[in-house]
């Protein structure tokens, strides 16, 4: 089963170069990351002398396990797809890991296929320090994975504050975005990304009318363009979309369902066409992810991985998708040349994250060179995903809360929430001692236990690196 999944793989990776310009390859994204058991090449033995050539020696696979388990679970379900034709989820295969883990990892046959999977994944945890058992399908609720209590009187007066802003005729968005610095309060989360997108008016009387028009012209677009994804000039876009949808989350039954999936297809197509300078990147299809849950939120009150979509009135579903859209659009507008030909941002980005941490920490930077580790051949994943594949969804959705609370918050401010997640790990990676186990742990961090306890502390270094060298940018440049 792995010679066939690499296989697939492979002929994903070639046929991508087969493909219109309208798609952009993801360089770097390889995940498994060098497993041994696919390639068995020397993996010191040649450095990539350029971006496209180490982008040709990397696989698009984007799962986030490289357990033999989930290659079999991810091969059988990639293979099932046909285009033109939804993906059968496995459905027992999902219900069972859930069951298993909501048993907390109860007894189990050392020959059972589950749990063999539980024991590799947590066998990866070892540097974590014991803590409650939170599924590995990464709930989305909010959770303190620190198990301290809730500070409930605090986390009522944040939300009465932010009841008052959002009730005032026009809103103060300053003073919103100060607010939602710190964590945005899931009852007002969705109303509140509306506004600080760009997406929603802050005068209160004009937002239903922004609603209804904007709404409208989505699904305008998808009346006018979404039949021509059939079409030669846009087959392959829509296929490269089609294959990477059930990618998304494979673990979480959410996104496995084909009322979701087909929302995500529309999403993904017409902005593609829509933006013809990039076109769909591997890797936006992940962007779409937390809006939606944020906007679906609004109507599920708990166990939001296990909601079905299709039980939702047709006017709310059409809503959350179209909002979805536009939000998406808005972040996507302030990164474009992050996915425009040869993806200038994000190697930029990854030259600026190798200068700042040559400056904030020399041991670290000193010990990747000393390896032969590049900083492209695990950052780029993270400029490109913006640290989704590094983080469980919960956590992403909280750290997003502050990059619309920042000023270029996902353009400027992550650059620094990525240095301050890779000193995070410094123990780990000084404790490394070879190419392969540097690559492996920065391309497998173990944050599967993080909550928001761990993201907020994350916040703050990044917020003070940031203070330290936004405004002296000479600081971290040799």
């Amino acid at each position: 089963m792995v010679n066939e999944l690499y296989l697939y793989n492979a002929f994903i990776e070639n046929d991508a170069f087969l493909v219109s310009s309208s798609i952009q390859p993801v360089y770097g994204a390889q995940h498994p990351p060098l497993d041994p058991r696919l390639r068995r090449t020397n993996l010191k033995s040649k450095k990539p002398s350029s971006f496209h050539e180490f982008a040709r020696s990397t696989n698009d696979a984007w799962d986030i396990d490289d357990d033999e388990e989930d290659e079999d679970f991810l091969a059988a379900h990639q293979t099932s797809l046909t285009p033109g034709l939804h993906p059968s989820p496995p459905l027992q295969q999902v219900t069972a890991l859930i069951a298993l883990y909501s048993a907390g990892l109860e007894a189990a046959s050392p020959s059972h296929g589950p749990r063999k999977i539980v024991r590799s994944t947590l066998q990866k945890q070892k540097s974590l320090p014991m803590r409650p058992i939170i599924p590995l399908i990464a709930r989305i609720s909010d959770q303190n994975a620190s198990g301290a209590p809730p500070m409930t009187v605090r986390e009522k007066s944040r939300q009465d504050k932010f009841r008052q802003l959002l009730a005032s005729p026009n809103t103060d968005l300053e003073e919103l975005r100060k607010s939602s610095w710190s964590g945005i309060p899931r009852e007002v989360r969705p109303i509140t990304w509306r506004l600080l997108s760009g997406y929603l008016p802050a005068n209160m009387e004009r937002r239903d009318l922004v609603l209804k028009r904007k709404r409208d012209e989505y699904f305008g677009f998808i009346e006018q363009y979404y039949h021509s994804r059939t079409d030669e000039h846009f087959k392959d876009t829509y296929r490269q979309i089609h294959i990477d949808i059930p990618r998304t989350n494979p673990l979480i039954p959410l996104f496995q369902q084909p009322t979701v999936q087909e929302v995500f297809e529309r999403i993904l197509f017409i902005w593609a066409i829509r933006h013809p300078a990039s076109g769909y990147v591997q890797g936006i299809n992940d962007l779409v992810t937390p809006f939606f849950v944020v906007f679906l939120s609004e109507f599920v009150e708990e166990d939001v991985e296990n909601f079905e979509m299709a039980g939702l009135p047709l006017e709310t579903q059409r809503n959350i998708e179209a909002d979805s859209f536009w939000c998406m659009s808005k972040l996507l507008d302030g990164i474009q040349d992050n996915y425009t030909f040869a993806q200038p941002g994000i190697q930029n980005k990854v030259k600026d994250l190798e200068e700042l941490v040559s400056r904030i920490d020399m041991d670290i930077h000193g010990h990747l060179k000393r390896y032969e580790v590049e900083y492209l051949q695990f950052a780029f994943r993270w400029m490109n995903n913006l640290l989704m594949r590094e983080l469980p969804l919960r956590c992403t959705i909280r750290v997003w809360d502050t990059y619309q609370a920042e000023a270029e918050g996902f353009s400027n401010f992550h650059l620094y929430v990525c240095a301050a997640f890779l000193i995070e790990w410094r123990k780990e990676i000084l404790s490394m001692v070879d190419f392969q186990g540097l690559l492996m742990l920065l391309q497998n961090l173990p944050t599967i236990h993080w909550g928001n306890e761990e993201v907020g502390l994350l916040l703050a270094e990044a917020y003070r690196l940031k203070y330290m060298f936004a405004d002296a940018p000479n600081h971290y440049k040799r």
